[in-house]
């Protein structure tokens, strides 16, 4: 008989994506023909613009089916340049940009090059299932800091002083943030700086995946932009997943110091190599053309969050602040906990309420556990205003039959 192969250590340091694994149970539940409402899939419902992928199959018929650069052919790094002047202000050159085989990528990389044994990441809570264990991963340790929603889910330069030590390697800010949407501004990051300036050894990583999808008229900032004097201590991630509709061509870039980028271009090439090519392809496409369908696309994400958020914040025992971008709402289910369903379960968990309403109403959404914050659940509003509204109806369905 073999012996079973040994699972390395490290990886019992992780879990699974619990987004990824909800929205697999939501497509096996729908195969087996139940009427599935799924709220779990953070990429928008829209199809990828014509012109993107008429650039990817042009591409292909001309041949560019092959290796690239490691870090992205030149005039994909290029646009990359061009769209952090253009759009954030950001001087950088071609050779401070990278492009990935999307933004997690840049992330695991940006992590793996930089964290030694013992190093600490702070991560601002409620924040995206992958930061935390892509910290345990490469043998740091993270450190939350409560984003509570009376402060907006939005780190504060008070906690950001007392979270810091010597140790601190990274702070990580998402913003729009997934799961609550909070959008930080220009004055909040300069604050944020202003803490840091103190502290020259902590680097930032700004994930700006949901720059576009930003409502109520509120100006997109982030960290090297809204503080100069960070540009040589952050890097800036962004990607063409989410205001393109690209999820599925896994296409991330970033721009950094060049030291940085040099490290991250070296595992790239000794885990993925270059990103797919016709995909970098059709990102140049995205970056340098027609952008007007973002605008159209941010509007109909607004009109979703307000059925969402009003919706739900109409249900006794649900609260739900409007966020400010992205396409989530992330509510509060806190009322609910002592209550106990018609088979007599006491709900004390958000986790337990989804996987209530998951059997009872057919509904699948996410429990703020995997997101730091189990006092809240996730809603992604990336699919119809009539599903929506459905949804919503069946949660007030779930609800209303608690018993006190």
């Amino acid at each position: 008989m073999p012996h079973a192969i040994q699972i390395a250590d490290r990886l019992q340091r992780i879990k699974p994506s619990p987004s990824s694994m909800a929205g697999q149970r939501a497509r096996a539940l729908r195969a087996q023909g139940r009427d599935i409402i799924s709220l779990t899939t953070g990429e928008p419902d829209f199809p990828t613009p014509p012109h993107i992928i008429e650039a990817a199959y042009r591409a292909m018929l001309a041949g560019q089916t092959r290796y690239t650069d490691v870090g992205g052919t030149p005039a994909l790094r290029e646009a990359v340049a061009g769209k952090f002047r253009r759009e954030n202000g950001l001087d950088c050159s071609p050779g401070e940009t990278i492009v990935s085989t999307g933004a997690k990528q840049v992330v695991f990389s940006a992590l793996l090059c930089t964290v030694q044994s013992g190093d600490e990441v702070i991560v601002p809570t409620p924040y995206w299932v992958s930061y935390p264990d892509i910290v345990l991963l490469a043998e740091g340790r993270p450190v939350f800091v409560n984003c509570p929603a009376a402060r907006g889910f939005k780190l504060q330069p008070e906690d950001l002083e007392q979270a810091i030590t010597p140790r601190t390697k990274w702070l990580v800010l998402n913003s729009p943030n997934n799961p609550s949407g909070a959008a930080y501004t220009t004055q909040e990051l300069v604050a944020l700086a202003q803490v840091l300036k103190r502290h020259p050894h902590v680097w930032v990583m700004t994930d700006d995946i949901y720059e576009h999808l930003i409502y109520d008229g509120q100006v997109f900032a982030t960290m090297a932009q809204a503080a100069p004097f960070m540009r040589d201590r952050t890097l800036t991630i962004n990607g063409t997943s989410k205001a393109y509709a690209m999820t599925g061509w896994r296409i991330g870039y970033a721009a950094a110091p060049q030291a940085l980028i040099k490290a991250m271009v070296k595992l790239q090439s000794q885990s993925t190599s270059n990103p797919s090519s016709v995909g970098q392809a059709a990102a140049l496409a995205a970056l340098t053309g027609p952008q007007e369908f973002i605008g159209v696309h941010c509007q109909l994400f607004e009109r979703r969050r307000n059925l969402v958020a009003d919706g739900l914040d109409a249900i006794d025992g649900i609260a739900c602040p409007r966020p400010n971008g992205a396409f989530y709402t992330f509510a509060s289910c806190e009322g609910l906990f002592g209550r106990r369903t018609p088979q007599g379960k006491a709900i004390t968990s958000s986790e337990e309420f989804t996987e209530y309403l998951l059997p009872s109403q057919n509904v699948a959404t996410l429990h703020g556990g995997a997101y730091g914050m189990p006092s809240h659940f996730r809603i992604s509003f990336a699919t119809t205003k009539e599903c929506l509204a459905e949804s919503i109806r069946r949660i007030a369905v779930a609800v209303a039959s608690l018993d006190a």
